[in-house]
């Protein structure tokens, strides 16, 4: 459905957020920290974590001469803190294999710590304005609906890739607005609950709009429950490293309290195994 880009390009044009990486001149190290961050976490969270972080590690160098606990102390209640790790070691690769300049193409991209096929197109369409298909949950969800006439997308597959190639204007600039407008519209207008179809630009072209919106289900894998997860737990240990000086603690200080002791334990060595955490002669800390 080609003839969806033009409505997308201009209504893209007319209410897209301000936001930092879409800003002219905005780095590519800023644009792949951006990525990085915005996997599974909102945008209001993100930009101020964004803007304090390019402050402290303004470049790749910065950040892979400091510690690995400084990164993940940075990272705060972002969550998932393994992104933080990866991010560092991303860092470290891109100064010694690229002379800290981040790259451009995606098999390159690919081939760095932490960074997956969405995270390597995305860089080399927003940082480089290279024409690629750039596909996440928005875009899934608007391609479902407007091409395939689905309530909601199925699981993630390489098929996403070609939908979205298929709808990609032939010019540099128009693949790479068409890109960013199609997760835009989904993150405001055609949304998971309750879709503001009446502000959508593609309420014309849209199939599942013209069929008389259809329930055609629902298999999105649906996130367990945070309160009182492992999750948390590992979350509450990190945070008392992040705070405590020097980022170490006795072991017997983290979390004494903790209502479930065998819970907190299993947070702890799951932290350990993920190179989050390193316990040594009763102490635990964040990586060195």
């Amino acid at each position: 459905m080609p003839e969806i880009a033009a409505p997308l390009i201009g209504w893209y044009r007319q209410n897209a957020r301000d936001l930092p990486w879409r800003r002219p001149g905005f780095p590519a190290w800023g644009v792949l920290v951006s990525e990085f961050m915005l996997q599974q976490t909102p945008v209001s969270r993100v930009v101020p974590h964004l803007e304090a972080w390019l402050a402290r590690w303004p470049d790749p160098a910065s950040l892979a001469s400091d510690a690995p606990s400084a990164a993940v102390a940075q990272w705060a209640n972002l969550g998932y803190p393994r992104r933080a790790l990866w991010l560092h070691r991303a860092a470290t690769e891109i100064v010694t294999r690229h002379g800290g300049v981040v790259p451009s193409d995606v098999d390159t991209l690919l081939a760095l710590t932490g960074i997956g096929d969405y995270t390597a197109r995305a860089v080399a369409v927003f940082a480089y304005g290279a024409r690629h298909p750039v596909v996440d949950t928005n875009t899934r969800r608007v391609l479902a609906r407007a091409v395939h006439g689905r309530a909601h997308p199925g699981p993630p597959a390489r098929r996403d890739l070609a939908d979205m190639e298929e709808i990609l204007p032939d010019s540099l600039e128009g693949s790479a607005i068409v890109n960013a407008a199609a997760m835009e519209l989904g993150a405001l207008v055609c949304t998971a609950r309750v879709p503001r179809c009446r502000l959508c630009p593609l309420a014309e072209h849209c199939a599942w709009r013209l069929a008389g919106y259809p329930d055609t289900g629902d298999l999105r894998r649906r996130q367990a429950r945070f309160e009182g997860s492992d999750r948390q737990t590992r979350g509450a240990v990190l945070k008392m490293l992040r705070d405590a000086a020097s980022h170490t603690l006795p072991l017997c200080e983290v979390l004494p309290d903790w209502p479930d002791p065998r819970q907190r334990d299993r947070a702890i060595d799951s932290l350990v195994a993920d190179g989050l955490a390193e316990a040594t002669e009763g102490m635990l800390r964040l990586p060195a």
